[in-house]
């Protein structure tokens, strides 16, 4: 069960974003302001961070930046009554991973986090191994057949989502919403062209093939 710390001086928005989520079977920690965050970072293992902005003692974007300084790679998820562009620009600068204005639709906000959650995954597991066939995120590339093939980020990181989850169908817009981000501006056929080039790539490596499910979206098979 993933747990989700949840930081607002609001105690109704603490309720609400709390019942949201344990709703959604999620583990809720819960922070007044940016001091005791830091507090309950210290002793629970947390795997991603809604926070406020506007809050007393330190304010959220003060937390992150203080998180990101410290190394941290913890996911955030900003939500916030300022909606100007030029806070949405300074919560992405201070290092939060998305920011949301409020009031909050709790379902967009549930597939943000889950989105984030998902990348988080994928940036952690850092090698797929498929017989001989390894996929390393650090470097981007395909090793397998006497030869190391490096591909670009998006294509790799399609091909790393999909045979994380082999056998697993995934639609377009997921696959979208996780690789190119929920605010990108190209389209669902962005997917399916670099899925074109992936088959291109690889075709002819037994190990794995990319398929189409009709109507649905797509999927990895294992053969090995």
């Amino acid at each position: 069960m993933f747990k989700i710390l949840v930081v607002d001086d609001n105690a109704n928005a603490r309720k609400f974003l709390t019942a949201v989520l344990n709703a959604e079977n999620f583990q809720v920690v819960t922070a007044n302001n940016g001091k005791e965050a830091l507090d309950a970072l210290e002793h629970e293992k947390v795997d991603l961070a809604v926070l406020d902005v506007m809050m007393p003692e330190i304010d959220g974007y003060e937390l992150v930046e203080l998180l990101r300084e410290a190394g941290s790679m913890l996911p955030v998820l900003m939500v916030s009554a300022k909606q100007l562009p030029a806070d949405r620009k300074q919560g992405f600068i201070s290092g939060a991973d998305d920011y949301m204005t409020k009031p909050v639709d709790a379902e967009e906000m549930v597939l943000r986090i889950r989105a984030l959650l998902r990348r988080s995954q994928i940036a952690s597991e850092r090698k797929i191994v498929l017989g001989n066939v390894v996929l390393d995120y650090d470097s981007f590339t395909v090793k397998g057949h006497d030869q190391t093939v490096e591909l670009p980020q998006k294509e790799f990181l399609l091909l790393y989502k999909l045979l994380s989850s082999p056998g697993q169908i995934f639609t377009r817009i997921q696959l979208m919403d996780e690789i190119w981000g929920m605010d990108t501006e190209s389209g669902p056929e962005t997917v399916t062209v670099h899925i074109g080039r992936l088959r291109k790539r690889f075709e002819g490596w037994p190990e794995f093939e990319l398929m189409s499910v009709r109507g649905l979206g797509y999927k990895a098979v294992k053969k090995v």
